[in-house]
C-alpha cells in the first residue's frame, strides 16, 4: 500500500484514512495500540483477525522443549523412592 498522510487535529486526534482501515479491519470501536519504536509510532489494531494472528504465531513456539511437569514429576518419584514408597 503506498503512503497515505493525515493530520493530527487540535484535541490529538488522528483520522485514519478509509482505504487502511479497511485493509486491517477497523471498525467504529477496534482498540489501537499505540507504542513508540525509535523513531516510528507504531498502530497496531486489536482485532480478534489481529489477535487470532498472533496466537497462530505463538502455537507450538514451545514444542518439544523443556517440561516443568515432567521434571517436577521426576522429582516427586526420586522423593517418593527415598522414602521408601
Amino acid at each position: 500500500m503506498e503512503q497515505v498522510f493525515t493530520t493530527v487535529s487540535s484535541k490529538g486526534q488522528l483520522v485514519i484514512p478509509i482505504a487502511i482501515r479497511e485493509a486491517m479491519g477497523i471498525e467504529p470501536g477496534t482498540r489501537v495500540a499505540v507504542r513508540i519504536e525509535g523513531a516510528e509510532l507504531i498502530l497496531r489494531p486489536q482485532t480478534q483477525d489481529a489477535t487470532r494472528q498472533v496466537i497462530e504465531k505463538l502455537c507450538g513456539s514451545t514444542a518439544g522443549g523443556f517440561s516443568m511437569s515432567d521434571e517436577l514429576i521426576a522429582d516427586r518419584r526420586a522423593e517418593d523412592a527415598k522414602a521408601g514408597w
